[in-house]
């Protein structure tokens, strides 16, 4: 669990014995020159920004980036099914992309320092962050790609800080996080995608307040029974006791049918977390219209039976799993 050189041309004989090949050792070579592609801000790479190396980048592509900051925005667009962006090192803290963009100026799309719209993808060992601030939403990751897999990252921000998101009830999409660490205040994961959660740490920043926010804002279709799962993970954060809530029922757009499903299962949770009022209203929606519930947790945090903490019983349980979360129709089971 996470708690906290340029390539090289064709010369000589060499040269000359790819002219001659056979085109399919042609196509090899060209392919495996398109799919190594670096990252390096000191120009020591085949690019200096993570940007221009997507942007270069063709379907199932690996983009190596090596240690440092890199400030700008991240479009990974749909056309770019299986791309992979992935730290040299292994360690998040080395790789740093960078935003400070609000969703006040830029809607929630070009607020995220990383907005990924590609099925396919894997994200590996890198910080993706959003610098703006407390007081208003600012994204640092919009993940609104179908089967995404986000291993080893730190995604940082304060509200608003993770977006799952698949635009109408008529799509889904999946995404599974692993090994990670997630840090806001209010709403900083949140959505109407599936998302998993998993053996990850999640932080609850403090606001000074009696009220210190809120982790989750499922807005999770009515027709799809796989919504938010916190799994196996570690809650925690530097709030006061008892002043964080678990979630709150978010109907995007006013929708009546956007029930959010947040389960929190198995998971060590800290004492900031509220006893009463651990799921709260919004926008004039009551908790109780989406669909909330807990599972086997365990730390300070953990439910001492109020009667709106919602517990899922041991014969559901099994229908819960990261894996039928993730699923879907293909089966797919990135699950570790």
């Amino acid at each position: 669990m996470l708690s906290l050189p340029r390539g090289r041309r064709l010369t000589g004989c060499l040269a000359s014995a790819v002219l001659v090949a056979p085109l399919a050792l042609v196509l090899s070579a060209t392919t495996s020159s398109a799919a190594s592609i670096t990252v390096a801000a000191d120009g020591s790479g085949t690019h200096r920004s993570v940007q221009a190396a997507v942007s270069a980048a063709s379907p199932g592509t690996t983009i190596k980036i090596k240690p440092g900051t890199y400030s700008g925005r991240v479009s990974i667009p749909s056309g770019k099914s299986g791309i992979s962006l992935v730290g040299t090192t292994g360690r998040p803290e080395d790789v740093v992309i960078t935003g400070s963009t609000p969703q006040s100026s830029s809607g929630a799309a070009g607020s995220a320092t990383v907005l990924n719209l590609a099925k396919n993808t894997t994200i590996k060992a890198v910080t993706i962050a959003n610098t703006y601030g407390r007081g208003t939403q600012a994204l640092a990751l919009y993940a609104g790609g179908d089967r995404q897999i986000y291993d080893t990252v730190r995604i940082l921000g304060h509200q608003d800080t993770l977006l799952s998101w698949t635009g109408n009830s008529g799509s889904r999409v999946r995404q599974y996080v692993y090994n990670s660490y997630i840090e806001g205040d209010v709403d900083f994961i949140y959505g109407n995608g599936t998302l998993v959660i998993d053996r990850s740490t999640i932080y609850s920043l403090s606001r000074n307040s009696s009220n210190n926010g809120y982790i989750t804002a499922g807005s999770t279709y009515a027709d799809n029974p796989y919504g938010i799962l916190v799994n196996r993970s570690k809650v925690t954060g530097d709030a006061s006791a008892k002043s964080v809530a678990l979630g709150r029922c978010w109907h995007a757009g006013g929708a009546s049918n956007a029930t959010g499903q947040v389960l929190f299962r198995e998971s060590d949770l800290g004492e900031h977390i509220r006893q009463s009022s651990a799921w709260q209203d919004m926008s004039g929606f009551s908790w109780k219209t989406c669909r909330f519930s807990e599972y086997a947790n365990s730390g300070a945090g953990k439910s001492n039976g109020t009667s709106d903490r919602p517990q899922l019983s041991s014969s559901k349980a099994g229908d819960y799993t990261p894996q039928r979360y993730l699923a879907g129709s293909d089966g797919w089971n990135p699950v570790r």
